[in-house]
């Protein structure tokens, strides 16, 4: 009959959503987390590495997070890829240890921190608007090839769009929730 699996475009949609929660968890407002670094990319031996690629991860106190370099060279820029993160962070480094201080929270840093929230829900809206296009094109072609009719074309069309409203509505749920988190003194 027809091959377009709306399972398949949930679940690509629901992988959106599930990936702005793992980015939400690097948005920690209490104390220092590991998760925070995570998201964060170095450039390293001509590539670009996950920062848990590079070196481990660790939370010495409450307010300071610590990567341990696994490659000296390698120092400067995971350095300059925690400052270029768009975090508020500064590094230090010592040696092959780089020291990241997690500043105590104040309202500027709590909207900044809400500006790289607004930044991640994009993000995911765009994921899955990208989906609910690829879909969209899946059911042209298909119409065009003659292997699926009008009224059938509507019918999925209409589903994807449903699918698409409310994988934005989970997204702009998680946005609101992880703002009144951040914004919480």
């Amino acid at each position: 009959m027809t091959d377009i699996d709306l399972d398949d475009i949930e679940r690509r949609m629901n992988g959106a959503v599930e990936a702005l929660r793992t980015e939400f968890g690097g948005l920690r407002t209490g104390r220092a987390s590991p998760t925070l670094l995570e998201p964060i990319t170095v450039e390293a031996y001509g590539a670009v590495m996950p920062m848990n690629q590079v070196g481990t991860i660790g939370v010495p106190e409450p307010r300071l997070l610590t990567v341990q370099v696994w490659d000296n060279g390698l120092v400067k820029a995971v350095e300059k890829a925690i400052r270029d993160a768009g975090l508020g962070l500064n590094p230090q480094t010592d040696g092959a240890l780089v020291r990241v201080p997690i500043p105590e929270l104040n309202e500027e840093r709590r909207k900044e921190l809400g500006r790289v929230a607004s930044k991640y829900a994009e993000q995911a809206r765009v994921a899955a608007r990208n989906v609910r296009r690829d879909g969209m094109d899946r059911l042209k072609k298909m119409e065009k090839d003659g292997d699926l009719s009008q009224d059938d074309h509507r019918l999925y069309a209409d589903e994807i769009q449903t699918l698409t409203d409310q994988t934005i509505q989970k997204i702009d749920d998680a946005l609101a929730a992880k703002e009144s988190e951040i914004m919480q003194v």
